[in-house]
């Protein structure tokens, strides 16, 4: 009975055991904790030390048509469509515009009505010159009355002196009188002609006030509104138009481009190329050299050449941006055949002597060898390329000079295949 009883000393607490557990329990806490802080920092400098990627831009290598013709150019250009007949059309006069019969975009005949100017003081100037010309023929009228009765006088007194009835004076009198009225109508017959032509020239003057269109055309811009002043001088500062409108004569479209004078002697009259407009890249069109201007420009180093447009296309404006293809003799002939691929020339890099190009593979660069069309090596925008390269592939246009094979990059603005 007395082992049953509970006893004081079953509750008192072991503190030896208790210091022993607790120093095991810390050292195992500080190990981790160890561990943890040299893995944070194994973390830290392997994200410090990690390649990062180079930001890049790139582009897609397009596809165009006409690849044959333009692999096989002797030489590439690029320029604009100019119009040969071009002008500003203006009006003779210094005047106010009353009304404008013109908008952008409509087609002009040749000798259409544009404008009227004010007519108020030109038709006035008119009614007084015709009033002159009508006094004029008047006075006319007079003096010939006056002429013939001084020749009948003068006929009279020749008879009356043969009958010996009047004297010599008489007949010297007659005859003077005829005389001076024969003057006065030459003199009246003349101011009849400066009166005539006094009123033909106010008549122009109202004319003048009516704008015609010199050629058939388009107009393409508007330049005049009623109410304003217009003149063939600029005089007034803003505050006067020298034009009305400028009218372009479409049937007259050509191109012209400007050739590295180093190349020059490979183009010739008559030579055939194909051009290539910015707004339609996909669109082959037949052109012959027309003439190099025989001049150069001094301080870009490049000649001018025109070419005339086989056959021309409402979708042909002037001021388009225009590539140019000169084709050789060998390729004269040649119909375009599978489309060639074009990137920016600033894709182009030169390892030694080769061209290269830095191809966008996943998120990684290869440096790709390609070959290029002749005549791309000079100032065009667009470079052809032959071999190394298929459409589509993203290539840099921006990124660093030293960017090597492998390097890890970012894409940024990258511009889609259009």
């Amino acid at each position: 009975m007395a082992a049953d009883k509970p006893s004081l000393e079953g509750l008192r607490i072991d503190r030896a055991a208790e210091e022993d557990g607790s120093g095991a329990g810390r050292n195992r806490r500080g190990w981790i904790v160890l561990f943890a802080v040299m893995a944070l920092g194994a973390g830290t400098a392997w994200w410090l030390a990690r390649p990062r990627p180079v930001p890049v831009k790139t582009v897609a290598a397009q596809a165009r048509s006409g690849g044959a013709a333009t692999a096989g150019a002797v030489l590439n250009a690029a320029g604009y469509v100019t119009a040969r007949r071009r002008a500003t059309v203006s009006s003779k006069i210094t005047g106010k515009v009353v009304d404008v019969l013109v908008e952008e975009g409509m087609e002009i005949r040749e000798g259409q009505v544009l404008a009227h100017l004010d007519d108020v003081s030109p038709r006035k100037q008119l009614a007084l010159a015709e009033a002159q010309l009508a006094s004029a023929r008047r006075n006319l009228t007079e003096n010939e009355v006056r002429l013939r009765q001084a020749r009948l006088s003068q006929e009279r007194m020749q008879r009356l002196k043969e009958q010996g009835v009047s004297a010599q004076a008489d007949l010297d009198a007659a005859n003077a009188e005829a005389d001076s009225f024969a003057a006065r109508l030459e003199v009246g017959r003349q101011d009849v002609e400066v009166a005539e032509r006094q009123v033909a020239l106010r008549r122009q003057d109202v004319e003048d006030t009516v704008i015609r269109a010199p050629f058939s055309g388009v107009a393409v811009t508007k330049d005049a509104q009623p109410g304003e002043m217009i003149s063939p001088i600029s005089a007034g500062g803003g505050f006067t138009r020298t034009g009305i409108c400028t009218l372009v004569d479409m049937k007259s479209l050509e191109v012209e481009v400007d050739v590295n004078e180093s190349y020059i002697h490979r183009v010739k009259p008559g030579q055939r190329a194909m051009a290539t407009l910015d707004a339609y890249p996909d669109w082959q069109i037949p052109c012959r050299v027309i003439m190099p201007v025989p001049t150069a420009d001094r301080q870009k180093a490049t000649v001018k050449v025109r070419l005339g447009i086989e056959q021309l296309d409402p979708r042909i404006l002037p001021d388009m941006g225009v590539k140019v293809a000169f084709l050789g003799d060998a390729q004269e002939g040649a119909a375009p055949g599978r489309p060639v691929v074009t990137i920016p020339r600033a894709a182009v890099r030169k390892d030694g002597d080769r061209d290269v190009v830095l191809v966008i593979q996943g998120n990684k660069v290869e440096r790709r060898a390609v070959g290029l069309a002749a005549g791309t090596a000079g100032n065009n925008d667009a470079a052809v390329v032959t071999s190394g390269l298929a459409a589509g592939e993203q290539v840099v246009v921006e990124g660093p000079a030293d960017l090597k094979d492998g390097a890890t990059v970012s894409i940024r603005d990258s511009e889609p295949r259009r």
